[in-house]
């Protein structure tokens, strides 16, 4: 039997539009908020070559030690969420002239059973993209409240049936297993003729609730202007509604106006669905960029 490393397993979302949009020249410098497994940062590499200086961040221990290897090549690794990242370079004065935020989960994390992420494998409710915190999806299944667990439901998951399905798991608990939840939902919402699983919202609801995604997303997004350099490009990719829009608002504050000090360089979202249509973890994929303006420059862009 094939041994493929997770390297092997996790194919770079949408790679050909990033490096298009971050568009690397020799020398500039990359921060990568989600290196994951550095798919992306290898492109980078390729176009920059030694590069005056590299971050590569991620929370995910598995990822950290695959990213061992750009330390050796001159590259700083930061093991922690994107936000604590993003604020301590933003302290340090630091500005980089290309930062990647690839949100979502990688494919070895959904992939690993033991992970706890997907209701496609039988292993603990655990959720948490860096091992290292203590909350995981079994003590929030088990001991959040009925209103907080609603809550997170309707807004992280939009699940327009979270009552019912909330009413369920109680009844149900104490729930330690991903299958065990997955069958608690399948059990309370009939499929129908939908091609989604019952379960699909109410993992997401729970998986970013564990993770703070959208709450370290928001934070992080603060910080992004003054970390980009004079003309310095960012790249965004979301894998659903919720971090798509806050991006899209973010995006449209910053480029409106006189006070403006980024120009957008996507008219639209690039779809995954169709721009990386060989990649199966890319269908829910959009892409988003745009490039620093001084603030002199955002005068003749707001007209």
């Amino acid at each position: 039997m094939k041994n493929n490393t997770p390297q092997q397993l996790h194919q770079p979302v949408l790679l050909e539009q990033v490096i298009s949009l971050l568009a690397p020249k020799k020398g500039e410098s990359y921060l990568d908020l989600t290196a994951g497994y550095g798919g992306h940062a290898e492109a980078v590499l390729a176009t920059t070559g030694e590069p005056k200086e590299i971050v590569l961040v991620d929370r995910d221990n598995d990822a950290i030690a695959s990213l061992s290897s750009f330390a050796k090549r001159g590259a700083t690794v930061m093991h922690c969420d994107f936000f604590s990242a993003a604020q301590k370079l933003h302290e340090q004065g630091r500005s980089f002239d290309m930062i990647l935020l690839d949100l979502g989960v990688s494919s070895p994390q959904l992939d690993r059973a033991e992970r706890g992420f997907s209701f496609k494998y039988a292993g603990p409710l655990d959720m948490r993209m860096d091992e290292r915190e203590t909350k995981t999806a079994a003590e929030l299944v088990n001991h959040a409240s009925e209103a907080e667990l609603v809550q997170i439901l309707s807004q992280f998951g939009e699940e327009p049936r979270a009552r019912r399905v909330v009413k369920a798991i109680i009844e149900a608990r104490p729930i330690q297993t991903t299958d065990e939840l997955a069958t608690v939902i399948a059990q309370t919402i009939r499929r129908g003729k939908s091609k989604i699983h019952p379960a699909t919202r109410t993992f997401q609801a729970i998986r970013i609730a564990v993770n703070r995604e959208l709450e370290l997303l928001e934070a992080t997004l603060k910080l992004l202007p003054e970390l980009l350099a004079p003309e310095g490009r960012v790249v965004f990719i979301s894998f659903h509604s919720l971090e798509d829009r806050l991006v899209k608002r973010f995006l449209q504050d910053h480029s409106e106006g006189y006070e403006a000090d980024l120009k957008i360089t996507t008219k639209k979202p690039i779809s995954g669905a169709t721009e990386d249509v060989h990649n199966p973890r890319a269908r829910s994929a959009k892409l988003r960029a745009a490039v620093k303006i001084n603030m002199k420059g955002a005068h003749i862009y707001a007209h």
